[in-house]
Formats: C-alpha cells, structure tokens, sequence
C-alpha cells in the first residue's frame, strides 16, 4: 500500500516528481505537435490553508508520484499536478490521492473542486469520472487545457 506524505511543493523530492510530470506532459504534447508550458506552481498557493501537495510513497520507500489541491475562491480548490509514474499505475494510487486531496480540501472548507486536463490523458479521464467529476464550463486560461471537471463536495 501507497503512503501519502505533505511536502511543500517547492521540496527537492516534490520539484523532481514535478519535473518527470511536466517531462511527459512535454513528450506526449510533441507527439501531437503541440506545445507544452512549463510552469513550476508557487509554494504558497500549496501551503495550508490555500492548499496542499502530496507526494506518493511505494512499499519500498520510493517517491512514485504527486498532486496538490489550491485554493481558487471561497469554497471552491483546484485539483493539480494529479501524477504517478507509469510503472505504479493500475494499483489504485490515483484513487487514493485524489480522495485524500478530497478529504484535504474538505478540511480546508472547500464546497467544491475543480480541474483541468488534456483530452489525450484518457486515463485520467477515466479516474475523474469514476470519482465522481463532471464536465464543466472552462474555468481557467490553462493553455495546456482542453477539459474542465468539476464536482461538489462537503
């Protein structure tokens, strides 16, 4: 079983997952002869009670992925930088992150989430839907962006 441990978004360990994220982000993009934007997040946006970042550990004491809620408005955080490295997938990780971010947001006195996406991450597509996001209207200028889901919690 994945352990689930907050770091600042801004910890060598949490950069580094962010980097092999954008990485793939940038590969998959090229492959589609778009291009990705790289954008470290601010540490504060993902500091309690604005937000908070997570980072996945495996049995074996490896850091295997990331992600982070942020606050937007009133009652309402962003769900972002949702990863895991292609050999931990399929374990159920994704889902324990993402309802841990939940329960996190919930705490921090979030009514709802929200996030955006790729339409070629279909996977993950998958996960939001099988916890409960829906499509929404574009909330963001994400240039990265071509989906935006949102669910109500709390």
């Amino acid at each position: 079983m994945a352990a689930l441990i907050e770091m600042p978004v801004d910890d060598p360990t949490a950069h580094a997952l962010l980097a092999e994220y954008f990485d793939s982000r940038e590969i998959g993009f090229a492959h589609q002869n778009v291009v990705y934007t790289r954008k470290y997040p601010d540490a504060a946006a993902f500091t309690p009670p604005a937000g908070v970042f997570l980072v996945v550990q495996d049995d074996e004491g490896a850091f295997v992925g990331c992600g982070g809620i942020r606050l937007l408005d009133a009652g309402r955080y962003e769900v972002k930088h949702l990863y895991l490295r292609p050999e931990t997938r399929g374990r159920g990780w994704g889902r324990l992150l993402l309802a841990e971010l939940e329960r996190r947001a919930i705490d921090l006195g979030a009514r709802e989430l929200v996030l955006d996406t790729h339409h070629s991450l279909e996977a993950a597509a998958g996960l939001y839907a099988a916890t409960g996001f829906v499509a929404i209207e574009r909330y963001n200028d994400n240039p990265n962006a071509t989906r935006w889901y949102g669910k109500p919690i709390g």
